[in-house]
């Protein structure tokens, strides 16, 4: 998320895609419909007509998964019109950089490609370099190698005939589309784009945000008040679990999670230190030791941090094949796993082929399950097709506090660390996710002490008692451990600092021990001021107040930053393109408005301060399928082939061979999608135990045109079977017209939508979960399910 939800209201131009914000996001919709008020445009693209189509100037549908033809074509449309904001394609992006002789691309496959991996050497994607060790430039974008070039010559296959034919769109709806969007490449104007799992849920899902960020880079919308690549955050601290380390492949602050490869720390920080020989670029990212250092140090405060090194877990490799979510059930259905810790979530439904999942769970020893009411993962031993006298998994519920029952911090989806307060006492002696980790680690601790163990020292000198106060959890001792302190008297800068003082800002961290950092990110947010959190103080500066940042209530990270590379919307001289709405300006002395992209002043560093050659990425060889995105169908489609390349699917996606996928199956011809409803949230957990939610929304419902229903002989109401090669549920027919059948390729596809937060426990007659349908397959950068796309019928009951 680079810009805040409040900034939406600057947009000239709103593309909603992947989302159904009003319905889900709903806060985030108010800013949307405050940028109506004052003239901005609304279009979305989505498989169904939804509330936030009703609210749009313009609405298109688009088959599910055919995201990336739809946003090539808008590369294409922009560049052969010659949209682009130039002035900022030139110096903000790597547009003019030349990209080296070993890097091509043939009929949907880039270089490197390794068939017996499914992965590519990405070092054939290298730039050519200068004799300083820079990449190579051309700022005319003559050059035929680079990456303007090759963008134009990438797209070019992507005009309006093909692009219809497969995404289901109409020519004129792209033309609309294009246009609309397009116009906001201007230095009076910007779009903004906002999207959720619509994008993410799929085996291209990464590619699909980086089509729109290549979008936004060439028309000038990153860095700009009222532009920015907005993700929509399902929950309220889905954000902050990311920044705190909630995934297999990094640490806490997106450090990269060690590897074998990497036995020491000075290894570790050589392998992810990027280097840049050029002057002006801030390779923010460059500061890595000093990151790595103060994460270790706050958890080992009495070992130096190349000792406590030794303590993380390694990886044998940051791949999704391995660790993430799919691996790991993949792996536990072939008994790999002794046991499973499922806090606050529920596997059994919200993981993708759920039946493989609940199969899962009986090869466990114990399942220790930690929720606010009983669910299909605790309970999943007396679940539909379940002989509890034949599943050797013993499983453990601890109930916990639900989250107006404790006090901590919550990250929103625009950045923004809020601090909430706890209400009521839990009942019947329930504790705080945090009280129950404490607990259970100081037991862990203890049985270490008292037992031992193989390499007990992570665990025993872990400094567990700094997260507490007089032996209970303390949320404020451990916002203070996550902003960071100095562990010695220091001077910097001709400042001294005191030994357990609070460190500043991530600027004042240290590699050498001498601070702690429970997340490079969040340093500056609990200082010697006070929890930056928990401002609410609504007073700005009228340069600030134009354009709405509010920079004094809550704290953003990274040291309150409202927006993200704000220093790719002024020029070279600090001057904002947009002056009525400025988001930094440089004064002469000084930068006024948002907090800059560091003090420097202008022309003296690049934009795009955290990449290592400090421009916005057009050409991005970090991907592990390629540096532009490529049209793949989805792993279960109803074609056999598209029209940009004889490559039918991502070569590089997540999936197992041994499962049987749905391709143009005559079994299997409807498109099925997955999505949310306002009156339940996610597996509905809560929101089924709740009984005026359950009257409002009682069982799982299919949603169908009324051409499809009048094809199968459906009536609204009625009670269907849906059916996919992993198994089938029963759902209410909807007929609907929110949804309309696809013209693909010239034959007609239908395509249907399913909630998927109903389970078997509750209510009775609810039904059962939409991911009983979902395949196993996923995209090869984060392992995220393809929930958003997949083969189905629908027939009869």
């Amino acid at each position: 998320m680079t810009n805040h939800w409040i900034d939406i209201q600057n947009s000239d131009c709103v593309l909603i895609m992947g989302s159904n914000a009003a319905e889900n996001h709903p806060i985030s919709f108010k800013w949307v419909t405050k940028a109506q008020e004052k003239g901005a445009t609304l279009i979305h693209v989505d498989p169904r007509f939804t509330r936030t189509s009703a609210k749009a100037d313009f609405y298109a549908g688009i088959r599910s998964g055919a995201d990336i033809a739809v946003l090539g074509g808008m590369i294409k449309y922009i560049l052969d019109n010659d949209l682009i904001f130039r002035d900022y394609v030139v110096n903000y992006t790597n547009a003019s950089f030349i990209v080296g002789d070993k890097f091509s691309f043939d009929d949907g496959m880039f270089s490197g490609y390794n068939e017996a991996t499914r992965s590519y050497d990405k070092s054939t994607w290298a730039f050519a370099m200068d004799a300083e060790g820079n990449p190579k430039k051309d700022p005319t974008l003559a050059d035929p190698r680079c990456v303007y070039q090759l963008l134009r010559q990438h797209y070019a296959r992507y005009d309006m005939d093909k692009v219809s034919s497969i995404s289901g769109m109409p020519k004129e709806a792209l033309a609309k589309l294009y246009e609309t969007y397009a116009a906001t490449g201007k230095k009076d104007k910007a779009g903004t784009i906002m999207y959720a799992m619509g994008w993410t849920q799929h085996s291209v899902g990464v590619q699909n945000i980086r089509s729109m960020a290549m979008i936004q880079l060439l028309l000038g919308n990153i860095g700009v008040a009222g532009g920015g690549v907005n993700a929509l955050r399902g929950e309220s601290n889905v954000q902050g679990s990311t920044d705190h380390c909630l995934l297999f492949h990094i640490l806490p602050g997106y450090l990269a999670t060690p590897q074998g490869s990497e036995p020491t720390l000075e290894a570790y920080n050589k392998a992810h230190t990027p280097v840049s020989h050029d002057p002006k670029s801030a390779n923010w990212w460059g500061n890595f030791p000093k990151y790595s250092a103060s994460l270790i140090k706050s958890m080992w405060q009495d070992d130096d941090p190349a000792t406590a090194y030794n303590y993380l877990p390694r990886l044998d490799s940051l791949s999704a094949r391995e660790y993430s979510w799919l691996s790991l059930f993949d792996k536990m259905d072939e008994g790999q796993f002794k046991g499973l810790l499922a806090w606050g979530m529920n596997p059994a439904c919200s993981g993708a082929n759920s039946n493989k999942t609940r199969q899962a769970l009986t090869k466990l020893d114990w399942l220790v399950n930690v929720n606010i009411f009983p669910n299909e993962t605790g309970w999943f031993w007396e679940g539909p097709g379940m002989d509890p006298s034949k599943i050797k998994t013993e499983v453990f519920f601890l109930p916990c506090a639900v989250s107006i029952e404790k006090e901590g911090s919550i990250t929103n989806s625009g950045r923004w660390m809020q601090w909430r307060y706890k209400g009521p006492d839990a009942p019947n002696g329930q504790k705080p996710d945090g009280d129950l980790i404490y607990e259970l680690m100081k037991e862990i601790q203890h049985l270490y002490q008292k037992e031992g163990g193989v390499y007990p020292e992570p665990i025993t000198r872990l400094t567990w008692d700094a997260i507490a106060t007089d032996g209970v959890f303390d949320p404020h001792k451990t916002a203070k451990l996550i902003n960071g302190q100095f562990t010695r008297d220091i001077e910097i800068k001709g400042t001294m600092y005191k030994k357990g003082q609070q460190v500043p800002s991530f600027a004042f961290l240290q590699a050498d021990g001498s601070t702690t950092s429970g997340n490079w990110l969040y340093c500056h947010s609990y200082t010697e001021k006070g929890n930056m959190a928990a401002r609410r103080d609504l007073t700005q500066t009228p340069e600030q107040a134009n354009i709405g940042l509010y920079p004094n209530f809550s704290w953003c990270w990274p040291v309150n930053r409202r927006v993200l590379y704000n220093r790719a919307s002024v020029d070279l001289k600090g001057k904002p393109y947009n002056p009525e709405k400025a988001v930094i300006a440089w004064n002469g002395e000084k930068w006024i408005g948002d907090v800059p992209d560091g003090g420097w002043a202008p022309g003296t560093k690049y934009a795009f301060i955290m990449r290592k050659n400090g421009f916005g990425q057009l050409f991005g060889p970090g991907r592990a399928d390629g540096p532009f995105p490529e049209y793949y169908e989805p792993l279960e489609c109803p074609v056999k082939s598209h029209p940009f390349s004889s490559t039918l699917h991502n070569p590089t996606a997540l999936k197992f061979d041994d499962e049987e996928k749905a391709v143009c199956d005559p079994r299997y011809p409807l498109v099925g999608t997955t999505y949310r409803v306002t009156e339940h949230w996610q597996t509905g957990l809560m929101t089924r135990n709740c009984p005026w939610l359950v009257e409002a929304e009682p069982q799982v419902f299919v949603e169908m045109s009324r051409e499809l229903a009048q094809l199968r002989g459906i009536e609204n109401g009625e009670r269907v079977m849906v059916d996919s090669v992993r198994g089938s549920i029963w759902a209410k027919a909807i007929v609907t017209g929110r949804l309309k059948p696809f013209t693909v390729q010239g034959t007609t596809v239908h395509q249907v939508g399913l909630p998927w937060h109903f389970g078997w426990t509750w209510p009775n007659d609810g039904g059962d979960s939409a991911n009983i349908l979902t395949p196993s397959v996923g995209d090869p950068n984060t392992g995220i399910p393809e929930t958003k796309a997949f083969m189905v019928n629908v027939r009869k009951a």
